[in-house]
Order: structure tokens, then C-alpha cells, then sequence
């Protein structure tokens, strides 16, 4: 059989507190020191909620529990690297102090109206945006989903 090459899985997490959102630092390329949402690839025999939190606790040291899906994001060239989707989970903080590790270099928490000024690594500007949309009406978000 013929060797399948299917994108690849990760999980991005949006965590709010107040009117700010986390975002981190990214430590390596793609996208090396611009702010992206926590998040990272699946595992092998894990899900998706498992690989958020596992991610969660990896890169920022937060104990989180996704509470809602905002969408999942698929656009072939949405990273660099090679083709992969993300579910965009919306958590909540259950413990610990947020501290950068694994592959983010510094932690920092951005107000929502101030996103659209700040440089974000891959279609992170568009999940947030989407974010805002979402908490105003509901609904979920996908790549080509048709924005008026």
C-alpha cells in the first residue's frame, strides 16, 4: 500500500481572563518570536481534548479544561512546515500560574481589542477574530467559512 500523506493534527486553546487573552511567545521557527495561541500537535492515541490540556500544562503550566470548541481550521497553507488543522478549543483555567516552557519564551496577556495590532504566528489573527465574533452571537468557525 501506498504511504498516505494526510494533514496533521494540533489543538490551539484560547483562555481569557477579564478582556485579555494569553497568548505566548513562540521560542522556534515558524514564526519565532511572534505571539500565538497556546497549543501544539496531537499524540498518537490521544484526543484532542487530552492533547489540550497536555499542551496546556507543557507550554504555559496551566492546568485547563476545555469548555467549548470555537472551530476547526484547515487551510492547507495555514502553517508553513506542511498541511495542518487545528480544533480551536475555548478553556478555562482550572489551576497554576501561567509560566512559559517547552516552546514558548515568554508569556503575555493582550487585550481583545488590541489583537489586530499585534503580529500573531500563523491564522491566529482570524481564530481571534472569529473569537470576538463568536462570543457576540455563537456559532462555530472553519477556514472557508463565508464572513460577511
Amino acid at each position: 500500500m501506498g504511504e498516505y500523506r494526510n494533514p496533521v493534527p494540533s489543538v490551539d486553546i484560547i483562555l481569557q481572563k477579564g478582556s485579555e487573552i494569553l497568548l505566548v511567545k513562540r521560542k522556534n521557527e515558524p514564526f519565532k518570536d511572534h505571539l500565538a495561541l497556546p497549543g501544539g500537535f496531537v499524540n498518537e492515541a490521544e484526543s484532542v481534548e487530552s492533547a489540550a490540556m497536555r499542551e496546556a500544562f507543557e507550554e504555559i503550566s496551566l492546568d485547563i479544561e476545555p469548555i467549548d470548541i470555537l472551530g476547526v481550521y484547515s487551510d492547507p497553507k495555514r502553517d508553513p512546515r506542511k498541511h495542518v488543522l487545528t480544533v480551536v478549543f475555548v478553556g478555562t483555567i482550572l489551576k497554576g500560574m501561567p509560566n512559559p516552557r517547552d516552546d514558548s519564551s515568554e508569556i503575555e496577556w493582550v487585550r481583545l481589542d488590541d489583537i489586530q495590532k499585534k503580529n500573531l504566528a500563523f491564522d491566529h489573527k482570524q481564530i481571534l477574530s472569529d473569537y470576538m465574533e463568536w462570543r457576540r452571537a455563537g456559532g462555530t468557525f472553519w477556514s472557508s467559512k463565508h464572513r460577511t
